[in-house]
């Protein structure tokens, strides 16, 4: 329940009122930027509130029970700090949002409207649709360990205990060719076998898309070395591009015991009965005797 100011009641009871919209925006790596649709520069809790190019919003929507809620905000790439690289880049991904309704004429007469995550983003020429998603999102998101055959742990995390730093399982490469977004020749993998990367991450050391890392799609070799990678770059890539690949992992106890020697730390349950097993049914002839199946 929220609890509106004396002074911005009052404000509201008027026949007219000076209101506008502010966010605030914490992006996951921690950059914090300010956004409003008043014409002219606000600030209050410690944030400048940028007057944004064309940006508008959408009606708020919100339910009873657990429904996830939002609403939706357009605008121009010209936005201080909002470019066209950084959203290809996944750094606005699930950034935290905060909206408030502000006395534009007196910034102390405001109230917080909503807080939720940003959403889908969507690019429309020069400007972009970003979905702003309310709280309740988060309990759509699932919560602790599942039980299931495959593994839950990431390569190379604690659980895992991989070094994805070994060198059998991480080298160097360089871009030999390919269609300059998604797929690519290489060169520098030539000690590894078909699909030893697939599932696994390249770091760009050089070139417009240094720093970024994408998912590998597919690691084939034939004629040439050829990486897919699962989302376009940012950037066009060029011949001579530099990167660091890690091997992936399919999550597969077999994977585990074959490509790792890592059974030992495998975070799955490979011998979970199945649907087939969990629907049969005992058959005269059959040696039931109480002893374990596996």
């Amino acid at each position: 329940m929220r609890t509106v100011s004396q002074a911005l009641g009052e404000h509201l009871s008027r026949e007219a009122t000076t209101l506008c919209r502010c966010w605030r925006i914490v992006r996951t790596d921690g950059a914090e930027y300010g956004f409003t649709d008043h014409d002219r520069e606000l600030g209050f809790a410690d944030i400048a509130f940028s007057p944004a190019v064309g940006l508008s919003a959408s009606e708020t929507t919100a339910g009873s029970g657990l429904a996830v809620g939002g609403h939706e905000v357009a605008g121009a790439f010209a936005l201080n700090g909002f470019s066209d690289a950084d959203l290809k880049a996944g750094l606005w991904d699930n950034a935290e949002v905060t909206v408030w309704l502000v006395n534009w004429n007196m910034v102390s007469e405001r109230l917080v409207i909503g807080r939720g995550n940003l959403g889908e983003i969507t690019q429309e020429d020069d400007a972009f649709r970003a979905e702003i998603r309310s709280l309740s999102h988060q309990l759509d998101q699932p919560r602790g360990r599942l039980f299931s055959r495959h593994c839950d742990a990431t390569l190379g995390d604690a659980r895992c205990g991989v070094d994805n730093d070994d060198s059998a399982y991480m080298t160097d490469g360089a871009v030999t060719g390919g269609d300059g977004r998604r797929r690519i020749t290489v060169s520098g993998l030539a000690g590894f076998e078909d699909g030893w990367f697939s599932r696994g991450l390249l770091e760009w050391t050089t070139g417009a898309n240094a720093g970024a890392r994408a998912e590998i799609k597919a690691h084939t070799r034939a004629a040439t070395i050829t990486l897919s990678l699962w989302q376009a770059t940012a950037e066009p890539i060029e011949a001579g591009d530099a990167f660091i690949v890690r091997a992936g992992c399919d999550k597969c106890f077999e994977t585990c015991i074959a490509k790792f020697a890592n059974t030992e730390n495998f975070r799955g349950f490979p011998h979970m009965p199945g649907n087939d097993f969990v629907l049969s049914y005992p058959e005269i002839g059959e040696d039931s005797d109480g002893e374990a199946l596996l």
